[in-house]
């Protein structure tokens, strides 16, 4: 029998909010020294959406300049696992430290890349009520269903409200 992952939304948002906000706190603070100058670290996951549903982990996004790319992902990689399950590109990698509490993910987007969107998605979200709504009834959907069908799920959600969203403007790296 294959052992499926399944998704599935943790019982208290309140504590699993906090604990990603302590984390996040320690892990910024032992990264900022390491990366390059320039380097933004943002909260970007569910924990750092008020109202929205989460399975309590802590997912953040390291947004590096083009040239400082390779730097960053190299100091990233000596210090956490990479992500296998998740896309690598000469603008994007991913790692994961699953012994932290919670769980880490990390997300290293050259800023203005293809897939430096996390951080517009936590915006439209945090802008706009009804769509944590909509985006919480996603999630209890597929709560306790196989991992695939909810990312899947998850993957249309975010595009559709990205294309909602007026484009940045080229200072806009917030």
């Amino acid at each position: 029998m294959i052992d499926v992952e399944r998704f599935r939304l943790t019982e208290d948002n309140d504590a699993a909010r906090a604990a990603a906000d302590r984390l996040f706190a320690v892990v910024r603070v032992a990264l900022k020294p390491v990366l390059p100058p320039a380097t933004e670290i943002l909260h970007v996951g569910a924990t750092a959406i008020p109202g929205c549903l989460t399975k309590g982990d802590l997912d953040l996004v390291v947004r590096v300049d083009g040239p400082a790319f390779a730097e960053a992902e190299s100091r990233l990689a000596a210090r956490f696992t990479r992500n296998a399950g998740s896309v690598r590109t000469d603008d994007f990698a991913a790692f994961t430290d699953a012994g932290r509490t919670p769980h880490l993910g990390i997300q290293l987007t050259v800023k203005g890349g293809p897939l430096d969107v996390f951080h517009l998605f936590a915006a439209a979200l945090r802008a706009d009520p009804e769509r944590v709504v909509r985006y919480n009834a996603l999630k209890r959907a597929h709560h306790d269903q196989p991992m695939t069908l909810y990312r899947a799920a998850k993957d249309a959600f975010i595009a559709d409200v990205l294309r909602s969203c007026p484009p940045p403007s080229s200072h806009d790296d917030a």
